[in-house]
C-alpha cells in the first residue's frame, strides 16, 4: 500500500537532509538507500510515477511508500489516501560526460545489503520509549531510541537490533513478532 503526505511536512528536513518539497515527484521508503529512482504503479488504475527516494517511512504497517503529494496526485492517490501499488527500483543516477554533453542514466544498486534495525514502536511520551528501550536491552543487541521531529511533534523511535543485510533483519523481526512485538518493521538506519 502507498500513502502520501503534503502540507504538515512541506518546508521540513527529510532524513537524507534536503528540504521536503510537496510538489517535487521524490518518495519515502523504510529500505531503499536515498537517491534510489522507483517507479510506482497504482494497481486500482495502473497509472504509474517514477520517484526519487529522499526520506524514510511510512511507518504504518502494511504501507511500503510514501508518495509527495504532487506524486499521490499524478497516480490519483490522494483523495483515496492510499493505494495499492507496485514498486520497482529503478537505481541511482549517474552522470558521464559524452562528446560535451552531460548523460544521466540509471544504475541498479544492492537493495539488499545496507545498515538494518527494527523499529518496534514510537512515542510522543519518551519515558514511554525509555521503558520499552530498557525491556527490550534485557533481551536483545542494540536497543536504542532515535529522536524524530514531525509535523505533529516528536516522537522517540524505539529501535533494537543492526544488520548489514536486509534477508536477516527480516528474520529478526519475525523473531520479534513472535515475542509479541506485532509492530515490528524492518527500517534503514
Amino acid at each position: 500500500m502507498a500513502s502520501w503526505y503534503g502540507k504538515g511536512f512541506h518546508g521540513r528536513k527529510t532524513a537524507s537532509g534536503e528540504i521536503y518539497n510537496m510538489y517535487a515527484m521524490t518518495a519515502a521508503h523504510k529500505t531503499l538507500p536515498m537517491d534510489t529512482y522507483v517507479r510506482a504503479r497504482n494497481l486500482d488504475n495502473g497509472k504509474t510515477v517514477d520517484v526519487r527516494i529522499n526520506d524514510r517511512g511510512p511507518f504504518v504497517r502494511g504501507r511500503i511508500i510514501d508518495l509527495s503529494y504532487e506524486a499521490a496526485k499524478q497516480m490519483e492517490v490522494v483523495v483515496p489516501g492510499t493505494a495499492p501499488v507496485e514498486i520497482v527500483a529503478l537505481g541511482t543516477v549517474k552522470e558521464t560526460e559524452v562528446a560535451g554533453k552531460v548523460q544521466r542514466t540509471l544504475v541498479p544498486g544492492d537493495y539488499y545489503s545496507g545498515d538494518f534495525t527494527i523499529q518496534v514502536g514510537a512515542f510522543k511520551d519518551r519515558q514511554n520509549a525509555v521503558r520499552l528501550r530498557d525491556k527490550l536491552a534485557v533481551t536483545y543487541q542494540n536497543a536504542h531510541i532515535r529522536e524524530y521531529e514531525s509535523a505533529h511533534g516528536t516522537f522517540y523511535r524505539v529501535r533494537v537490533g543492526r544488520s548489514n543485510k536486509l534477508e536477516q533483519a527480516g528474520k529478526f523481526k519475525k523473531v520479534l513478532e513472535a515475542a509479541g512485538y506485532a509492530d515490528a518493521m524492518v527500517v534503514a538506519r
